[in-house]
């Protein structure tokens, strides 16, 4: 099945990060999502029940996000990726992308972040 639905863009304020001032003060993360579902149900019925919610997804991957103070973008999008699988039993495959536009590197940079793509665990 190659049916997706994606949300890209969404803003965050969290704490994440290596660094002390990280965790007290907190940056602006972006989150953007690509979720692998079978929608032909819902592309024949135009009922919602046969489909995700792109609000619930968001509500979801934001509490994932924000709620725990991680140390690594790799288990923040972990976290979100866990959370979207244990809430919607549709989706098959999850891309999650997080950036972290202020980053503590000295560097020039546009972006950093990560990207984690997972597939449903087997039962």
């Amino acid at each position: 099945m190659s049916d997706t639905i994606f949300i890209t863009g969404v803003v965050i304020h969290a704490r994440h990060g290596v660094m002390e001032h990280e965790t007290e003060v907190g940056q602006r993360f972006v989150i953007d999502l690509e979720l692998s579902a079978d929608l032909s149900e819902a592309s024949r019925t135009d009922h919602l029940s046969d489909t995700v919610s792109y609000a619930s997804v968001v509500a979801t991957a934001t509490a994932a996000f924000k709620n725990t103070n991680y140390k690594l973008l790799e288990r923040a999008a972990g976290a979100v990726s866990d959370a979207i699988f244990a809430t919607f039993p549709r989706i098959h495959t999850v891309k999650v992308t997080v950036h972290k536009p202020h980053a503590p590197i000295a560097a020039i940079f546009e972006d950093v972040g990560v990207v984690l793509t997972r597939k449903r665990p087997s039962p």
